[in-house]
């Protein structure tokens, strides 16, 4: 049973990772629930022989649902102070969706293309304007996947500590 317990924590966290680029799963949140698995059903330690705290999972599901409320707030942010819209928030997401078939190159420059298409269409607004609007909230994506992706990886350094 131990042996099942451990797959299935690994498995969830390896998906957390990668939901943390995917934009299709939630990255941290499945992370979270792999070092639950083994809070609740593992009998694993770490190093020094202890097990899993309660302290360490609430503290993870904190920084987990920050991070997730982070991710939908900095795109925006960045959105915002280079002078974009909503549309370009939208259009960026768009170019992700569509570059996942050509990842992981197709996802960056899916969501770049996508929210400069999307600002120089739906906006009307100038070349170089659009382009600000696409690099702030290019960034802005970024930043967040990046946040999602270093707090899956913590994560499932955890969930291995704990094995």
């Amino acid at each position: 049973m131990d042996i099942a317990i451990s797959i299935l924590a690994i498995v969830a966290g390896i998906i957390g990772i990668v939901g943390s680029i995917l934009p299709a799963l939630p990255g941290p949140p499945v992370s979270w629930v792999g070092m639950l698995v083994l809070y609740l059903w593992g009998s694993g330690t770490n190093a020094s022989g202890e097990p899993m705290s309660l302290k360490v999972l609430l503290i993870w599901l904190i920084v987990t649902v920050v991070v997730s409320i982070v991710d939908y707030l900095v795109p925006m942010y960045f959105t915002k102070v280079t002078g974009g819209s909503k549309y370009a928030e939208r259009g960026a997401m768009a170019g992700l969706i569509i570059g996942i078939f050509l990842t992981p190159i197709g996802m960056i420059l899916g969501s770049f293309l996508g929210a400069f298409l999307s600002e120089l269409y739906y906006n009307r607004k100038g070349a170089s304007q659009a382009l600000k609007a696409a690099f702030g909230s290019f960034l802005g994506f970024i930043t967040g996947t990046g946040l999602k992706a270093i707090a899956a990886c913590l994560m499932m350094w955890q969930i291995i500590v704990y094995l």
